[in-house]
């Protein structure tokens, strides 16, 4: 059987932060992303609007910020593991995040097969942040099914891992889903539960791995 692995990024590959926090943190802009952030929380912004005030915010952002936010993140352990694993069973592994492309797509680095964020222009920014690529909750199922028909598997054969209000669309159309310290929510909604900063845990509740994992 092969299966298509899905992976959300921010709090989830990442232990307790996202993306937008570490890249905001190279600027010396914690607050004012913590600030956005609990806006969005709430259910205050859309994801378009926060997208447009995070490149507001961001207008001194270059490429040496955004790998020393990648390369300085709390990843949690064993990703690289994880995805050479998935391969090796002639299955997929695939990260969408509603996070700006250009960070996301760093993890193919790692191993993914596909890493979709939302659509960004390239840093330093010299245009606009189009809306039109601004991925949505909705929209990460919208991507897994064009992952679906890419790798020739169906929903059926999707795993999902995730941890907040933006997994809850994918988590509804999957059969198996990990919540991966994960908010109360999302952790009625999944068929797997982990709390912890490794990746091959969380991997091997899935019932699918090989894999032994180290202590840490």
């Amino acid at each position: 059987m092969t299966r298509l692995h899905l992976f959300d990024l921010d709090g989830t590959l990442m232990y307790g932060t996202s993306s937008p926090v570490e890249m905001s943190r190279q600027l010396g802009l914690s607050e004012e992303i913590a600030a956005l952030e609990r806006s969005f929380a709430a259910l205050e912004l859309q994801p378009f609007q926060f997208a447009t005030a995070i490149q507001r915010l961001w207008a001194d952002l270059t490429p040496a910020h955004v790998r020393a936010a990648f390369d300085a993140a709390p990843w949690l352990l064993g990703i690289q593991e994880v995805w050479k694993e998935i391969r090796e069973r002639g299955e997929y592994c695939a990260v969408i995040s509603l996070s700006p492309s250009f960070f996301v797509e760093l993890l193919l680095e790692w191993g993914a097969h596909a890493a979709h964020g939302s659509v960004f222009p390239e840093v330093p920014f010299t245009r606009p942040v189009d809306v039109a690529g601004i991925l949505t909750p909705e929209g990460k199922v919208t991507v897994a099914d064009q992952l679906c028909a890419r790798f020739g598997v169906t929903r059926a054969d999707c795993v999902a891992y995730g941890d907040s209000s933006t997994d809850v669309a994918l988590f509804d159309v999957v059969p198996v889903s990990v919540a991966v310290n994960a908010r109360p929510y999302l952790v009625e909604r999944a068929t797997h539960v982990y709390e912890g900063r490794d990746l091959r845990e969380a991997y091997q509740l899935t019932g699918v791995a090989r894999m032994g994992v180290e202590a840490s």
